[in-house]
């Protein structure tokens, strides 16, 4: 029983909303960030609204310590900045497909 609860603490669910306006910031922001049921929440609204999911566990940790509205820090530039190519492949293959 102990190695079961173990696992749960270990795999409780996270979630990062990013948000960019180049108008506006340098940077993405963090529009929302939750653990646990709020994560669930984030995601069921990104998907309810096609909002496009790409999951990496390493980076949903560290960006989950930023506060809302916060900046994406200049060492994780090029680990979203892969994540904003592959949605926007995503989206030009949907969009031609």
């Amino acid at each position: 029983m102990g190695d079961e609860n173990h696992k749960k603490i270990n795999h409780i669910r996270r979630a990062v909303a990013l948000h960019y306006d180049p108008d506006k910031k340098q940077a993405p922001t963090i529009a929302a960030s939750g653990r646990g049921w709020l994560a669930e929440r984030i995601i069921a609204l990104a998907k309810d609204n096609r909002v496009p999911i790409v999951e990496d566990n390493a980076l949903v940790k560290v960006l989950n310590n930023l506060t809302l509205g916060e900046e994406v820090p200049r060492e994780l530039y090029e680990a979203v900045a892969a994540i904003y190519a592959f949605i926007l492949e995503a989206d030009q293959r949907n969009r031609s497909g």
